[in-house]
């Protein structure tokens, strides 16, 4: 190809999202050029989703656009990654002749050779054999010049019933601790002042390594380290998140007094068909000791509305939830049955208009208990990492508070990459308005 441009699209969750970063890092090695063009790509590559319906019609609406590209275009090539690809394989060839290439999500390492292969003639390529080798760690090519996602582990071993990602990602396998430390240390030399540990339940890490630690004292060892100031993790599962985590998250300076706990349904029954493995007093247990350890932290989480069997009652028990724990923000979904779920062979499905008017209702709840909670911050300082322009007014700067809320203000643009101090203004739905309470920032 004379001109190699790539255009890279994604969908789904922040695990995606850093996978798309080593793509991009892994081809830019290999003479590719990033564009936000598809009429200029000669690749064009989709990392998919297929934890919800939705994104995976998303992608196949995508593919169906991209073949009107190819017509055009007949030497462009498309490859498909992620979760669906590693799902369907080959499958994807029979009902999306204009892909060329099949990949899975742990094959990233590869593509390299699997485009050789593709420039070759070999016809269609496809490779989502799953990988139990050692980590690779090649260059990244990061979004943010201020925060990073660090993968600490892949996979999960939980089998949820409403869940594909053992399937697509395979079993928990933990990133040894010296590797995840040198990827750090690699940020803070380059000026990074936020890293993300990412998994699929990182509160299970280090489980299957021999001589590391667990996650709290993976956190303690990154918490050590000169040059980050602030360090998050997602995602935890509630069954796992131990007194002795919620006791580094208090401890340990530098990690933000904020955590993602996904709930899913505040009634046991349904908690017990889902394969969650806790009960709703247990999780709220666990929310109070979060709060008497650290009573400023934002609490965000998952819920999934009409759940086979989701009774009347069994959804009166989730409002109550919400209604008592008053979370941050949360994530609602309407549950929609997944291949290869448990939870797609149960019966007693629930009718989607009464999925839908769940739905509402607790949207509807959630927005009320957001936009207090931002009200009550008006008129309060908060510590914000500033992270560049706005994207919805770019006169502004944007931020997160330690306790992940968007902040916008004005303020010049070398604060980027700094900690401010910042007064809120107005508490909105989903950000707040602030402006500078102290000139110099750190």
């Amino acid at each position: 190809m004379p001109n190699k441009n790539l255009a890279l699209l994604t969908y789904g969750c922040q695990m995606n999202e850093y996978d798309s970063e080593k793509i991009g890092g892994i081809l830019q090695g290999e003479g590719y050029q990033l564009t936000d063009n598809l009429e200029e790509a000669q690749l064009i590559l989709v990392n998919t989703c297929c934890i919800r319906e939705k994104a995976e019609q998303k992608f196949y609406s995508q593919l169906g656009r991209l073949a009107g590209l190819k017509k055009k275009n007949p030497s462009l090539a498309i490859g498909v990654g992620g979760c669906i690809a590693q799902r369907e394989g080959k499958r994807i060839f029979e009902r999306a002749p204009q892909v060329d290439l099949v990949f899975g999500t742990q094959n990233i390492s590869r593509l390299p050779e699997l485009l050789r292969q593709l420039r070759q003639g070999k016809g269609k390529v496809a490779d989502v054999a799953q990988v139990k080798g050692e980590f690779v760690s090649p260059h990244i090519r990061r979004e943010s010049t201020v925060k990073a996602w660090v993968t600490i582990m892949q996979g999960c071993n939980n089998f949820c019933s409403f869940c594909v990602v053992p399937y697509t990602r395979g079993p928990e396998r933990s990133v040894p601790g010296e590797m995840i430390l040198d990827e750090i240390r690699g940020l803070a030399r380059q000026g990074y002042k936020e890293v993300t540990l990412l998994g699929q339940n990182v509160n299970a890490y280090g489980k299957d390594l021999v001589d590391e630690g667990a996650f709290p004292g993976l956190l303690s060892r990154v918490d050590d380290l000169d040059g980050i100031e602030r360090i998050r993790f997602t995602t935890s599962h509630p069954k796992d998140l131990s007194e002795e985590l919620m006791g580094a998250m208090a401890r340990l300076a530098k990690v933000c007094e904020h955590i993602h706990l996904p709930v899913q349904a505040g009634s046991d029954s349904v908690l017990d068909r889902m394969n969650r493995r806790y009960t709703a007093g247990e999780y709220r247990a666990k929310i109070a000791r979060l709060r008497a350890l650290l009573p400023s932290i934002g609490i965000s989480t998952d819920v999934i509305v009409g759940f086979p069997g989701e009774s009347q009652e069994d959804y009166a028990r989730t409002r109550e939830l919400i209604e008592e724990v008053e979370y941050d923000s949360l994530f609602l979904f309407k549950y929609s049955a997944r291949p290869e779920t448990v939870a797609a062979t149960l019966s007693d499905q629930v009718p989607e208009e009464v999925k839908q008017e769940r739905f509402e209702e607790i949207l509807a709840l959630q927005k009320g208990i957001t936009l207090r909670k931002n009200q009550e911050l008006e008129g309060k300082r908060v510590e914000v990492l500033v992270e560049g322009a706005s994207k919805k007014d770019p006169a502004k700067l944007t931020g997160r508070t330690r306790t992940h809320k968007i902040v916008n203000f004005r303020g010049p643009e070398g604060l980027v990459g700094h900690l401010v101090e910042l007064e809120v203004i107005q508490g909105k739905l989903y950000s707040l308005e602030g402006r500078l309470a102290l000139k110099e920032p750190r």
